[in-house]
Protein backbone atom coordinates (compact mmCIF):
# COMPACT_ATOMS: atom_id res chain seq x y z
CA UNK A 1 0.00 0.00 0.00
CA UNK A 2 2.41 2.65 0.90
CA UNK A 3 4.84 1.78 -2.17
CA UNK A 4 1.62 2.20 -4.14
CA UNK A 5 1.14 5.64 -2.67
CA UNK A 6 4.84 6.30 -3.06
CA UNK A 7 4.51 5.75 -6.97
CA UNK A 8 1.86 7.43 -7.19
CA UNK A 9 3.17 10.62 -5.68
CA UNK A 10 6.26 10.06 -8.06
CA UNK A 11 4.07 9.82 -11.51
CA UNK A 12 2.39 12.92 -10.09
CA UNK A 13 5.19 14.72 -9.93
CA UNK A 14 6.61 13.59 -12.69
CA UNK A 15 4.19 14.95 -14.75
CA UNK A 16 3.15 17.89 -12.96
CA UNK A 17 7.00 19.54 -13.14
CA UNK A 18 7.14 19.95 -17.08
CA UNK A 19 3.49 21.75 -16.99
CA UNK A 20 4.49 24.43 -14.45
CA UNK A 21 7.82 24.93 -16.37
CA UNK A 22 6.11 25.93 -19.10
CA UNK A 23 3.71 28.15 -17.27
CA UNK A 24 6.92 29.91 -15.77
CA UNK A 25 8.13 31.61 -18.76
CA UNK A 26 5.00 33.42 -19.62
CA UNK A 27 4.09 34.82 -16.29
CA UNK A 28 7.63 35.92 -16.51
CA UNK A 29 7.09 37.42 -19.89
CA UNK A 30 3.46 38.95 -18.56
CA UNK A 31 5.46 40.75 -15.66
CA UNK A 32 8.24 41.86 -18.07
CA UNK A 33 4.98 43.67 -20.63
CA UNK A 34 3.18 45.08 -17.11
CA UNK A 35 6.62 46.74 -16.38
CA UNK A 36 7.59 47.63 -19.57
CA UNK A 37 3.91 50.19 -19.70
CA UNK A 38 5.74 51.86 -16.59
CA UNK A 39 3.07 50.99 -13.93
CA UNK A 40 2.28 53.44 -11.67
CA UNK A 41 3.50 52.32 -8.52
CA UNK A 42 5.58 53.37 -5.75
CA UNK A 43 9.41 53.04 -5.97
CA UNK A 44 9.47 50.41 -2.80
CA UNK A 45 6.57 47.93 -5.01
CA UNK A 46 8.42 48.55 -8.36
CA UNK A 47 11.30 47.15 -6.54
CA UNK A 48 9.48 44.62 -5.07
CA UNK A 49 7.94 43.66 -8.05
CA UNK A 50 11.47 43.22 -10.08
CA UNK A 51 12.87 41.44 -6.38
CA UNK A 52 10.23 38.97 -6.76
CA UNK A 53 10.67 38.59 -10.74
CA UNK A 54 14.15 38.28 -10.35
CA UNK A 55 13.78 35.47 -7.67
CA UNK A 56 11.11 33.84 -9.94
CA UNK A 57 13.44 33.30 -12.66
CA UNK A 58 16.03 31.61 -10.50
CA UNK A 59 13.79 29.42 -8.94
CA UNK A 60 12.41 28.47 -12.54
CA UNK A 61 16.06 28.25 -13.48
CA UNK A 62 16.85 25.13 -10.84
CA UNK A 63 14.27 23.38 -11.74
CA UNK A 64 11.85 24.86 -8.56
CA UNK A 65 8.45 25.83 -10.71
CA UNK A 66 6.06 25.46 -8.20
CA UNK A 67 7.89 28.06 -5.74
CA UNK A 68 8.83 29.98 -9.02
CA UNK A 69 4.95 29.82 -9.97
CA UNK A 70 3.99 31.01 -6.62
CA UNK A 71 7.09 33.94 -6.41
CA UNK A 72 5.64 35.20 -9.77
CA UNK A 73 2.13 35.09 -8.99
CA UNK A 74 3.27 38.12 -5.91
CA UNK A 75 4.78 39.74 -8.51
CA UNK A 76 1.62 39.72 -10.69
CA UNK A 77 -1.01 40.65 -8.21
CA UNK A 78 1.43 43.91 -7.09
CA UNK A 79 0.77 44.81 -10.57
CA UNK A 80 -2.66 43.56 -11.12
CA UNK A 81 -2.59 41.13 -13.69
CA UNK A 82 -5.39 39.11 -13.79
CA UNK A 83 -4.86 35.66 -14.54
Amino acid sequence: MLRNIALVTIFAVALTGPALANSCPRHMAAIDQALAANPKLDAAKLAEVKKLRADGEALHKQGKHAESEATLAQAENLLGIKK
